[in-house]
């Protein structure tokens, strides 16, 4: 008899715990992770972009970085293929830096 009583003492602790553990899980599933956003944006010569984190604009690129012309990106496409590869670093916490042989392996029209 003592014995069974353990045993529900236990059982009971143990459900208890596991409930708690879903609801923590549960609470950090639904916490809002924020990411960085891309878009490209029309300027008078070309393309731009611009990338935001919580609403705030932290890089507007309105040339193409890196080579001596100050010129727009020719298509939106081009645009946004930097861009993502500039919020490629960010999230892997590197030097969002583009070089040129960036711009050559994305196949950008300079």
């Amino acid at each position: 008899m003592i014995i069974n009583t353990k045993l529900k003492f236990f059982w009971a602790t143990i459900q208890k715990n596991l409930l708690f553990l879903l609801l923590v899980l549960q609470f950090a599933a639904c916490t809002k992770n924020e990411a960085f956003k891309s878009e490209a944006f029309q300027t008078k010569s070309g393309w731009g972009y611009s990338i935001t984190y919580k609403s705030k604009i932290i890089i507007k690129q309105s040339i193409i970085p890196v080579i001596r012309d100050s010129k727009s990106f020719s298509t939106e496409d081009d645009a946004l293929k930097v861009a993502h590869l500039v919020v490629d670093k960010l999230n892997q916490q590197i030097s969002p830096t583009v070089t040129k042989n960036d711009l050559i392996l994305l196949k950008i029209k300079l």
